[in-house]
């Protein structure tokens, strides 16, 4: 899961500039706050939550991707997105 999420993320940047997009410096709050939430559980209670959280945010990132393959409006940005899709 690592090793995808260095991929994704290293072509993300490389195409960012292409596509004009700001790509984000920081979390936000949401998951900023299930970052804290994690640091605070250990053992069993860190890894029932760690693992909901990771099975939401794919459900989640799986649906954006989605969306944006099928309706986007930076076809580059669609075409990365349908591309990615698989790995998520």
């Amino acid at each position: 899961m690592i090793k995808d999420h260095q991929v994704t993320s290293a072509d993300l940047m490389d195409h960012a500039g292409e596509w004009k997009t700001a790509l984000p410096t920081k979390l936000d709050s949401l998951h900023q706050s299930k970052i804290d939430k994690l640091k605070s559980l250990h053992g069993a209670k860190f890894s029932s939550r760690y693992n909901l959280d990771q099975v939401s945010g794919h459900k989640d990132a799986v649906s954006l991707f989605e969306r944006y393959a099928k309706g986007g409006d930076d076809p580059n940005l669609k075409e990365w997105a349908e591309k990615t899709l698989p790995t998520l």
